[in-house]
């Protein structure tokens, strides 16, 4: 476990809960949205079978109520007031528990495994794929909670006839944690998570019928879905030792981009984490991607999601609807990667340092298709390729190229972008553990041609849920009015121009995608 603490004076702060896909956090921000306690604790990673991913959802909980805790003591300690709980979480892991006993009936199965890849197939070839993005705005792949859902039911002993008699409770993450905190007072979730699933309706703002119906979901299992903003109980004073309102819930990306203060039709982010997530805000326009983006919700506020749901389309643009985005799988985890699978650095940070002892790849490409691809390809059996090595390659090389390969997958999320939307970007807004990587920042302004910009504060994640709970809590305000606020302290640390050309940039991504194609379909060779 890990701590910090940053003593101010003393008044009313929100402590956003952060529950990430290999660590559960809290972080207490003051009135400027400024982090001035925090607190970590990883947990533990189960991989069964080759392709599946699970987490012990007990676990989950105990780690993020440890850190809570922790952190509500550290800032009551220094006489602060604790005015609200944000709740931001690693999206589409599926929970499914009892609504009798709290407890999971198997563990939580995570965004990254594809164990349904073959249901999903099923799906695809009985002509679904349009109905489904047509809908959801996703597309029909093992990544979302529909497919891990219906293999819960499917695989779990007496689960369907349980879920048939109403006795259990699927969610997200965000969902399992509401539950908890509100001692089963609360099955609920915000629409950005909601629309995860590929069971949610994004155009209606509702759960698609005709999709529960055709995969044998009963609908009692399903989370009440609110805006963003808004309200969704307290934490129980007999789970927290006081009783706390949780007043803002959004999946971890759609957090970000809200917290990088991109609320107006055209920004964009992009989030270097265990993967990578880039979202375009596209306001009130259901942007439909031509080139292997998905559709989704953006964070909303009570007043925009009553408006949505009464088919009002006039909304403003600062309550952000709808973002495409653009799913990169493995980013920081191939680091990881490298640490603990390769053993060739000791800490992740040290990779930066090691790509630097070579000024090129040497033309070594790695395709960190571990969990196959996501956008644009889509391919649940690519697999991981590292390519050009000769005898000269050394472990900077392979550092070199590992660095490169997140840049490259994000890239072509970004031009993705730019052909969906009809406009180049102007600059590309960073956040996460890897964006504190300078040679990986620069790498990524090169292949974009356009500059990236880092903000002081890269917790925008825990930011943005922080400020959704401060909006929840003050429902006059606008959510233009609080990004007004903490901009003002989300100053630039620094900002990467591109060195080379346009021509150099093509011919490398190019040079990419004909490794990338060594990888495609490897899973079924």
């Amino acid at each position: 476990m890990t701590m910090s603490v940053n003593h101010s004076t003393s008044k009313p702060v929100i402590i956003a809960l952060d529950q990430g896909t290999t660590s559960s956090r809290a972080i207490a921000f003051d009135e400027h949205f400024v982090p001035i306690v925090s607190e970590q604790r990883e947990f533990t990673q189960h991989f069964p079978q080759s392709g599946w991913v699970e987490h012990d959802a007990d676990e989950i909980w105990s780690s993020q109520l440890a850190v809570l805790k922790s952190v509500i003591s550290s800032v009551q300690s220094n006489g602060h007031s604790i005015k609200a709980l944000g709740i931001t979480n690693q999206r589409e892991t599926t929970v499914l528990w009892s609504r009798k006993t709290g407890r999971p009936i198997w563990r939580s199965i995570v965004w990254q495994d594809r164990r349904t890849e073959p249901w999903c197939k099923q799906q695809r070839d009985a002509g679904l794929s349009e109905y489904v993005h047509k809908r959801t705005g996703l597309v029909l792949d093992p990544y979302f909670s529909a497919s891990k859902l219906v293999w819960l039911l499917e695989h779990v002993a007496g689960a369907r006839k349980a879920a048939e008699a109403g006795e259990l409770a699927f969610g997200t993450v965000d969902s399992w944690l509401i539950w908890n905190l509100t001692g089963g007072r609360v099955h609920a979730t915000d629409e950005t998570n909601a629309a995860r699933t590929m069971l949610y309706n994004i155009e209606r703002h509702e759960w698609d019928d005709t999709l529960l119906a055709r995969w044998h979901i009963p609908k009692s299992v399903m989370p009440e879905v609110r805006a963003s903003a808004g309200d969704f109980g307290s934490a129980l004073e007999s789970v927290l030792g006081i009783s706390v309102p949780i007043r803002g819930v959004a999946g971890d990306q759609q957090a970000a981009l809200f917290g990088q203060g991109c609320i107006e039709a055209g920004e964009i982010k992009n989030t270097y984490g265990t993967g990578c997530f880039m979202l375009m805000n596209t306001g009130a326009e259901m942007v439909s991607s031509k080139h292997g983006l998905i559709t989704t919700a953006a964070a909303s506020t009570s007043a925009s999601f009553k408006d949505s749901r009464a088919e009002i389309r006039a909304i403003s643009t600062a309550n952000g609807r709808y973002a495409l985005e653009g799913s990169v799988f493995v980013a920081g985890a191939a680091v990881q990667w490298l640490r603990d699978g390769l053993g060739i650095i000791k800490e992740s940070n040290e990779i930066e340092t090691l790509a630097r002892t070579v000024n090129t790849t040497d033309d070594v490409f790695l395709v960190p298709a571990f969990t196959g691809l996501g956008s644009p390809y889509w391919d649940a059996n690519a697999r991981g390729v590292l390519v050009g090595l000769n005898r000269g390659t050394t472990k900077g090389h392979i550092a070199r190229a590992c660095l490169e390969s997140i840049a490259f997958q994000s890239a072509e999320l970004a031009l993705a972008m730019q052909e969906d939307s009809g406009s180049k970007i102007k600059s590309l807004r960073v956040d996460g553990g890897a964006a504190a990587n300078n040679l990986l920042m620069q790498m990524q302004a090169d292949l974009l041609d356009a500059p990236v910009v880092r903000p002081k504060v890269l917790e925008s994640t825990a930011r943005g849920a922080a400020a959704l709970a401060f909006l929840g809590a003050n429902p006059d305000l606008k959510a233009s009015e609080v990004v007004q606020v903490f901009a003002a302290k989300n100053q630039i640390e620094r900002e990467f121009v591109p060195t080379i050309s346009r021509d150099q940039a093509s011919e490398k991504l190019a040079r990419w995608r004909e490794a990338v194609k060594r990888s495609l379909n490897w899973g079924q060779v």
